[in-house]
Parts: C-alpha cells; sequence; structure tokens
C-alpha cells in the first residue's frame, strides 16, 4: 500500500476507534479556528505526532507535559529509566546503532519538531535524579520538579538558565515545614498573585504556595483546608467514608480563571476544589472503585474563558475523563489500555493547547507523548 494512502487509512482508522466519547462534531472546523468552534469531549489521535527525536534519542518515562502561550509543547522525561537495550548506541563499546537519552526537558513545535532541549543547563549544580512535573508560566519560565529523593522544584528561563530553588535537595521534614518540599509532584503559577502552588507531594500531604520570584513562604494546607497530617491513613475501601487527610500522592494542582484551584487526590479518587487561601469549596470522586495506584492523576482545564471542561489522566484505568467543571460530572472519556495509537499504559500527564489539542505523558510501559486533535478539527 503506497505510504499517503497507509497514512489516510491510520487516520480514518484512529478516528473510528478511539472518538469515544458521546457529543458529536456539529460543523466543520479548519485550521487554526479557536477551540470554542471545536467539540471538547471527543478526540481522535494523531499518530504522526510527533517527528521522530534527533540525533538517535529516545524517551524514557515521561514524566509531565505542558503548553505554554505559543502553542508549543514542553515534557520532562527520565532518562534514567532507559535500560542498556534501550541505549545501546552510548553504552561501552557500543552494542547498537540505536538509541541514545535525549535530554530530561524537550520544548516541541505544534508540528512536533524539537526547537531545544537540555537537561542539566548548569553543570555546577546537581541536576535532579527523579524529574517530575513541569509547567511553563505566561513569562515562559520553566518550572519543574524532583521528586522522591531530590524534593525539590526548580524555576528556570526558557534556555535552561537556573532562576529559583525551592527546597534543599536530598532533604524533607515533613508537611507542616514551611521551607522544605516532600517529594512533590507538580507546579502551577498564578500570575496575577505571582505565588506558585506546588502538589506535595509523595512524601507530604500538601499544597503548598510560595512567592514565584523570591521563593518566600506563603501558606500551606492539607485536605479540607486542615493542617495536613503525615499519619497514614487505612488501607483504601471505597465503600469507607473519605478519609480526611489526603491519601496521596498530591499529585496535580490547578487554577482556574475564577481563582479555584483544583488538586488531584489520586489514590483517594478523587478531586478537591478551594479558594486561594486554601478554604475547601467540594469534592467529587471518579471511578470510586478504582484501587492500587488511584485515577486521578493529573488535570487539565479547557482554554475556553469559562474552562467548561477538566480532563483528568488516569493511569490505573489508562483513559482520560472528561469532566464538566461546573459539577465535575463525567462527559466521556477516551482511550484503554493497549500500546498502538490512541491507547494508553500509565498516562501520567495531560495538558492543552489554546486550540483545544490534547496532549498525553505516559510513564511505563509507554515511555511516549501523543497528541490527540478534537473531533472536526484539521
Amino acid at each position: 500500500m503506497p505510504s499517503n494512502t497507509l497514512s489516510r487509512f491510520l487516520l480514518a482508522t484512529a478516528a473510528i476507534a478511539f472518538a469515544s466519547c458521546s457529543e458529536s462534531s456539529k460543523n466543520n472546523n479548519t485550521q487554526g479556528e479557536t477551540y470554542t468552534n471545536q467539540t471538547p469531549t471527543n478526540f481522535t489521535v494523531d499518530p504522526s505526532w510527533p517527528n521522530e527525536l534527533p540525533n538517535s534519542w529516545i524517551l524514557g518515562e515521561v514524566a509531565g507535559i505542558a503548553t505554554d502561550a505559543n502553542d508549543h509543547i514542553w515534557i520532562i522525561q527520565r532518562p534514567a529509566t532507559l535500560d542498556e537495550r534501550e541505549t545501546g548506541a552510548t553504552q561501552n563499546p557500543p552494542k547498537a546503532e540505536c538509541c541514545a537519552p535525549a535530554p530530561s526537558i524537550i520544548e516541541f513545535d505544534p508540528n512536533g519538531n524539537v526547537v531545544q532541549a537540555w537537561g542539566n543547563p548548569d553543570s555546577t549544580k546537581r541536576w535532579i535524579t527523579t524529574e517530575h512535573g513541569i509547567y511553563v508560566d505566561k513569562d515562559n519560565n520553566v518550572w519543574v520538579g524532583g521528586s522522591f529523593n531530590d524534593h525539590v522544584v526548580m524555576k528556570y528561563s526558557t534556555s535552561g538558565k537556573l532562576l529559583l530553588q525551592i527546597g534543599e535537595l536530598g532533604k524533607t521534614n515533613g508537611s507542616n515545614d514551611t521551607l522544605l518540599l516532600g517529594a512533590p509532584a507538580d507546579i502551577t503559577v498564578d500570575t496575577e498573585a505571582n505565588e506558585v502552588y506546588i502538589a506535595d507531594g509523595y512524601a507530604n500531604r500538601r499544597i503548598i504556595v510560595f512567592d514565584a520570584t523570591t521563593g518566600k513562604y506563603k501558606r500551606h494546607w492539607g485536605a479540607y483546608g486542615e493542617a495536613p497530617n503525615d499519619e497514614e491513613p487505612p488501607v483504601y475501601n471505597p465503600s469507607d467514608p473519605p478519609v480526611k487527610t489526603f491519601r496521596g500522592p498530591v499529585h496535580a494542582v490547578r487554577i482556574s480563571n475564577d481563582n479555584l484551584v483544583y488538586v488531584a487526590d489520586r489514590r483517594e479518587n478523587r478531586i478537591q476544589v478551594f479558594q486561594k487561601d486554601g478554604t475547601f469549596v467540594r469534592e467529587a470522586f471518579l471511578s470510586k472503585q478504582t484501587l492500587d495506584f488511584g485515577s486521578v492523576w493529573d488535570l487539565e482545564l479547557s482554554p475556553d474563558p469559562a474552562q467548561t471542561y477538566v480532563y483528568v489522566a488516569d493511569g490505573m484505568n489508562m483513559k482520560v475523563w472528561v469532566l464538566q467543571r461546573s459539577s465535575l460530572e463525567v462527559k466521556g472519556s477516551f482511550g484503554h489500555g493497549g500500546r498502538n495509537a490512541g491507547q494508553f499504559g500509565w498516562v501520567h500527564n495531560v495538558a492543552m493547547d489554546s486550540k483545544g489539542n490534547l496532549y498525553t505523558a505516559e510513564v511505563r510501559p509507554g515511555k511516549r507523548i501523543q497528541k490527540f486533535r478534537p473531533v472536526g478539527g484539521k
């Protein structure tokens, strides 16, 4: 079959297989139209995105994905999770023609081409060992997290100059320490208030807020807006009442245009919503029967002014949920377990550009990123 015919066949097949939400497209959109003209609950995979990486690079576990003001896509990935077979070209002596670990931070343009990449831009300082979470603020500063044994969040310029470090490498001291972090998972920035919110995280059980320029501590809170408690809760049972602490990991945080803070409490299968001062507003549960690693892995808000939808990465059920933000009710989902285009392993993160294209990042076993177009777009 000719390659152009095969490409058209693959795209048509993907559109049938993965446009799984109930809403259908009611218009014929053209490239460049705004998100509000798209169908935001119905997606089809773009199997051609991204383009092949340069320099024989290969991705490890992709533990964060974000978009910037130019609709460029940024990822943070873990080169250390690649094995000798995957990095045969860099062994001594080389074992194969391919491949080499990609740098930890990669910027792509909307067409899937690599713009730049870096990983340890300041070689005088130790680079993080467990990359986790990335966020690009409106000034194009790049915020990255070092989880597990790192316990830091770092702010870089677009080109990789270190501007700020929050926390100390290798040090943690519980969920009520105001200087040290505890295996942070995610970051978001409130530009108007010049504050950075950190989902903190795997070792700690809280949201903590700092000045985004100086790193000065502002405030923190746990589940229901109460002081966090590091005591391990009972084993999750979907029939039990909700626990009064974040079960954790506190895996994602996002701020809406109407000043609400959305938090992913992953293994408790819930989203909690707060005011910016930590006042609890409400909570909602997603796929409450999910055990083990939980259902709420990452959160993204749709780019329309009302931010009508919340997109939730669910690594355990290997899909992406679409929720109505006003009610946090499920409006649909797409994807299921598998290794083909449009399927998922542990889908770890989601991000959306201004046109409603949704990007996903997978840790194991996928070690990849994918692009999903809203149905009706081109």
